[in-house]
């Protein structure tokens, strides 16, 4: 009888580092010019982040506020979904644009439609998708 070894889920390459108040302002800023290239409106962008437009707006003005965990993971998502579609495009312009194509894998709506329904899991549904297209998985 072989007796399996428990793993330590609590060892180091189990746990995400925190992310550090300034990697969140930088990831926030980065999200902006993100949404601009995807063209999209501020209405929109806050809906991705679930903040009120004016927030959203005072802080793409540069007046970042406390950037939450839940806001954080929002950020972290948005820069995996950046950084698969960079990935599986070479032109920059592809990436970019393919976030509002219609696609198959969801139901004929594009990953902006799901990413829309303002869940932290819809942002989580695109970028696992990206991932497994990317090989990541």
């Amino acid at each position: 009888m072989v007796l399996l070894q428990p793993i330590d889920t609590r060892a180091a390459e189990f746990i995400p580092s925190p992310i550090s108040e300034e990697e969140a302002e930088a990831m926030f800023r980065a999200a902006v010019n993100l949404f601009s290239r995807w063209n999209l409106t501020d209405e929109q962008a806050a809906i991705l982040l679930d903040m009120p437009v004016r927030t959203y707006a005072r802080w793409k003005a540069g007046a970042i506020g406390r950037i939450d965990r839940d806001r954080r993971a929002r950020l972290s998502n948005l820069m995996g979904i950046h950084k698969a579609l960079r990935i599986i495009f070479r032109e920059p312009q592809r990436a970019y644009s393919w976030i509002s194509r219609p696609n198959e894998a969801f139901g004929g709506n594009s990953a902006l439609d799901i990413m829309l329904g303002g869940e932290l899991t819809d942002l989580m549904r695109v970028r696992r998708y990206l991932d497994a297209e990317r090989g990541a998985w």
